[in-house]
């Protein structure tokens, strides 16, 4: 009996509400992660990757402004519609690594006590000192040289690739079961952001935990990703295997962004038709490029 995929996404519609007009953002988003399984989301910035990851995280609210249809669904709970018990699960079950820590911790509560509420999210009733020495051990791992001191610090105490990791630590301290990484090495040098990919590699490998990874850094995806699915102005216009996607791209958008991989010879994203986001018309489908595959 094949095991029902940890997240599920299916024909998921957002609209945005702007001076009494409807911007239609994303149109008709699907994929799914399994168990122990990583994924990667590619596609330009404003291309609809990270409000995906929050509808997916239950972060975006329905109301005047918001209006999202379509089934997202982790732990048998349609996160679409599913209020407090979507967040129930956030930092214990499912987490996330935002792109931006800095708006992520909270500028008023030192890292030591937002540590603990983390942890606490799947331990209620865990010490004091026994919450503090995992917050030691988990900062450790992502190479913050005295964790102590961090742990007493507020956020803008901090430098931001330091915050970055703090974040990264929080994330992956609960062993998750879903795990949503927004650009987790954007403010990172190199060599740390090898020893985060390699610690999310280690949690789909060991715990089986379900990754999806945003990215626009396609060199990190061809190492880390298992499959790819491929986001062109909210709608998902590819989706393959990442040994497949590489060597065989099918849509143009694909084409052009590995054609984009910086080279020393230089160049940028050639011109594509439609490729400025125009969120109240729909996008022009190129004839010949081919479906993305179904969700099972």
């Amino acid at each position: 009996m094949t095991r029902e995929p940890v997240l599920t996404i299916r024909d998921l519609h957002l609209a945005f509400g702007r001076w009494g007009r409807k911007s239609n953002v994303l149109h008709g988003i699907s994929l799914h992660v399994g168990a122990g399984e990583k994924v990667a989301l590619v596609g330009e910035s404003g291309s609809g990757k990270s409000v995906t990851a929050r509808l997916a995280m239950g972060l975006l609210q329905e109301s005047r402004a918001t209006h999202a249809t379509g089934s997202i669904r982790f732990d048998g709970i349609e996160a679409v519609k599913g209020g407090p018990e979507i967040a129930r699960r956030r930092g214990n079950r499912v987490a996330m690594i935002f792109q931006d820590p800095t708006s992520a911790l909270n500028p008023t509560f030192k890292i030591r006590g937002q540590f603990r509420e983390v942890l606490r999210s799947a331990e209620p009733r865990l010490s004091d000192a026994e919450a503090d020495r995992r917050a030691e051990a988990a900062l450790a791992e992502v190479s913050i040289p005295d964790p102590a001191r961090a742990l007493d610090s507020y956020a803008f105490q901090l430098s931001g690739g330091m915050n970055q990791r703090v974040m990264i630590a929080m994330a992956l301290a609960n062993r998750p079961e879903l795990l949503i990484a927004d650009e987790p090495g954007t403010a990172l040098d190199v060599t740390v952001q090898a020893q985060t990919l390699k610690l999310m590699g280690d949690l789909a490998a060991t715990r089986g935990t379900a990754v999806l990874l945003i990215s626009h850094n396609l060199g990190v995806v061809r190492e880390f990703a298992d499959r790819v699915y491929v986001i062109y102005r909210g709608r998902m216009v590819e989706h393959a295997t990442t040994k497949q996607l590489f060597a065989a791209p099918r849509h143009p958008y694909t084409q052009a962004l590995l054609s984009a991989i910086p080279k020393i010879s230089g160049g940028g994203l050639p011109d594509l038709p439609e490729r400025s986001p125009d969120f109240e018309r729909p996008l022009i489908v190129h004839e010949g490029c081919g479906e993305p595959a179904e969700v099972l």
